[in-house]
């Protein structure tokens, strides 16, 4: 490829509504260029490399056994009424009416597609267990698209679903697409991706891991131990606390005018906020009625952790009714009424005293004993680890909070879908049962900007050799010099007959322009050809990453780049 003819600009500035690195050096690249909130059109560097990243997901499932399908991107909704989420899930999923009047929805996900391409066809067990996967288009009405190709609401994704006759042989395979998603990432260069256990969310399943891309712009939070190989999403993440029993004290209503914050309380009594019990006070979406969450003083509720405890959707309360019996500011265990559900965190167990609210305007309660005033009480995990805080595997105080991309996960379903959808073999006995599910996802376009999140410099990406559009740039720098001209499109003509991927910038500019789009396109190896290299005798090449800066003999040096190619291909497995 010619870069006179190649489609798109490369910019000196990216526009002010780029957020992050990598959206603004893809923008001004010539990578992708903005149609809509989360839609972009993608220019022929950025498809080249989506390509090479489809490759390498495909050589990877086709290892495991994965049989490439591909499902359609408008289903009927009936598929969704079926496996009950067409009303579970909210705006996100795009619905519509097609000229019959029938209900559509475009996909945002496939286990549904999956199960009808499935059953009927697997009907008995000699033919478990298999996968099936795709690599297709996706449309999700994401509220919070940013960050260029991070967060978008139209997407490329491989999504894979097993089917099998037993929880062992699922999670058998399980393990074998951790360990293919692993080799994945580590090919496709990602240097930082670790996996972590996570919340299954609007997918189902009992089992689930993240493939996290550590980074700081990343919009999930991870607990992380240095101690041991403990690493997990803060939503799912446990709590461990070791509390201070102390003295138990006298039940006694203190007078405390305007004081309705901890850092207030803490003031006015001059002690720790990790001996008060805080009150937090939710909302059930479909009736409105009251969930009051008491945990110690210091640490907050972990929305998430909450939800799947109740069983149900819930949100912050927006309005505390006088007819509830619960007095904001001033909230307490002791006195509240029947009208709402109460939940006591793990956190305050072991305490002996707390300072609470006395469910009374002004007043606050010291003393309160929760064996002794309450009585007995469930304590649950519902509160969010923090750093420092005791890692629920080693029991180190060894854990760090650290953000992260999520390029990629993975779900042990269980039946959710082949149930409620009526997809059954027929065992060896010849009983009916359901095939228990795995889902595997990976978004192509996100990966490869989180992989330009982490590997740039102030001048643009260095893509790893793996992903990279092109393997090789030659920079002709005096295309008008006949000598210099000839030697760049013979070498040029050479490496393409070697079956190396050059792109050749032909234009007749000045060097620092020339140079500053070669930083842009990111390309591993520049091969320069000026009349200084001609008159040496020599090619000047360099590594995108500055590793190495040599010269090779015009002569060879079409040999010598295909060896340099090669050789970093290996370290990718490639």
């Amino acid at each position: 490829m010619k870069v006179s003819v190649l489609l798109g600009e490369r910019f000196k500035e990216a526009p002010s509504s780029c957020s992050i690195e990598s959206h603004k050096l893809m923008t001004r690249g010539g990578y992708m260029k903005y149609m809509s909130n989360g839609i972009y059109s993608l220019f022929t560097p950025a498809k080249r490399m989506a390509k090479k990243i489809e490759a390498i997901i495909r050589e990877e499932m086709d290892r495991i056994d994965g049989q490439e399908v591909m499902f359609p991107v408008v289903m009927p909704a009936t598929l969704w009424e079926e496996s009950g989420r067409y009303t579970a899930i909210g705006a996100e999923m795009a619905r519509f009416t097609d000229r019959s009047g029938n209900k559509m929805v475009l996909g945002m996900t496939h286990e549904e597609a999956a199960v009808h391409l499935a059953r009927n066809t697997a009907n008995s067990y000699t033919q478990y267990p298999f996968m099936i996967y795709q690599i297709q288009t996706k449309f999700r009405d994401e509220p919070r698209a940013r960050g260029g190709l991070i967060r978008v609401r139209e997407f490329t994704m491989k999504d894979a679903y097993s089917f099998h006759t037993s929880q062992e042989d699922l999670e058998a395979y399980y393990e074998k697409c951790y360990e293919a998603y692993e080799r994945i990432y580590k090919r496709a260069g990602a240097k930082n991706v670790v996996a972590v256990k996570s919340d299954s969310g609007m997918m189902g399943g009992s089992i689930s891991h993240e493939f996290m891309l550590l980074t700081e712009i990343g919009e999930d939070t991870l607990a992380i131990c240095d101690n041991c190989d403990f690493r997990a999403n803060m939503e799912v993440a446990a709590c461990d606390i070791v509390n201070e029993a102390g003295e138990i004290s006298e039940l006694t209503k203190v007078h405390t005018p305007d004081t309705k914050t901890i850092e207030a309380l803490e003031a006015f009594f001059k002690i720790d906020a990790k001996k008060f019990m805080k009150a937090v006070v939710y909302q059930r979406n479909k009736d409105d009625s009251y969930v009051v969450i008491f945990v110690r003083g210091d640490l907050e509720v972990n929305e998430t952790k909450l939800r799947n405890y109740l069983g149900e959707e819930i949100h912050p309360a927006a309005v505390i009714t006088e007819e509830s019996g619960i007095v904001a500011g001033f909230i307490g265990p002791k006195g509240l009424t029947e009208n709402c559900t109460v939940v006591y965190d793990k956190s305050l167990d072991g305490i002996n005293s707390f300072v609470c609210g006395a469910n009374e305007e002004n007043y606050h309660f010291t003393g309160l004993n929760i064996a002794r005033d309450i009585g007995d009480v469930e304590y649950v995990d519902v509160a969010k680890i923090f750093e420092g805080a005791v890692c629920p595997v080693c029991g180190k105080p060894a854990i760090t909070i650290k953000r992260g991309i999520e390029v990629g996960n993975i779900f042990q379903l269980g039946t959710k879908y082949t149930k409620s959808m009526e997809m059954t073999y027929l065992d060896k006995d010849g009983e009916a049962k359901h095939p228990i599910m795995g889902c595997y996802g990976i978004g192509v376009g996100r990966l490869m900007a989180s992989i330009c999140q982490e590997s740039f410099d102030n001048y643009g990406p260095i893509w790893p050799i793996s992903i990279a559009p092109w393997q090789v740039e030659v920079c002709n720098l005096r295309c008008t010099d006949e000598t210099v001209n000839s030697t760049a499109v013979k070498l040029y003509e050479d490496l393409k007959k070697a079956g190396v991927e050059v792109l050749y910038d032909d234009r007749d500019i000045r060097p620092g322009s020339m140079f500053a789009d070669a930083d842009l396109f990111g390309i591993p190896v520049r091969v320069v050809v000026s009349p200084k290299t001609c008159d040496a005798g020599v090619v000047e090449v360099s590594l995108r990453d500055k590793s190495l800066r040599t010269e090779f003999a015009i002569d060879n040096a079409a040999e010598e780049i295909k060896a340099l190619v090669n050789k970093l291909l290996a370290e990718y497995d490639i």
